[in-house]
């Protein structure tokens, strides 16, 4: 299944990279291949992520990377919809996707 990122998730990946290569930029690097190929997984597996509580809709799901939600989208392809602290607050405009 193909995936495909929205430029709001590819922003907050950029975002959080940054803040961690301000410490550590190997660390940064690692971060970022770490979190691709945990997304590429969902192209033989969409479905292995959770709902998300908060949306309560099954094709809104997520995937837990270290203290991150990679929260994404299922229907004939993977939208990738954004990156999260999980500590930080879910908008609901960041899932939105016209069908939740």
């Amino acid at each position: 299944m193909k995936i495909v990122w929205s430029p709001l998730s590819l922003e907050r990946v950029e975002d959080i990279a940054r803040y961690i290569a301000e410490d550590n930029p190997d660390a940064a690097l690692r971060w970022v291949d770490g979190l691709f190929a945990t997304v590429e997984q969902l192209a033989d597996f969409p479905k292995s992520g959770r709902m998300v509580p908060e949306v309560g809709s099954p094709r809104i799901r997520e995937l837990i990377f270290g203290t991150y939600r990679v929260i994404y989208s299922v229907k004939d392809q993977v939208d990738i919809l954004t990156v999260r602290r999980s500590s930080q607050l879910l908008r609901v405009s960041e899932v939105d996707d016209d069908e939740t």
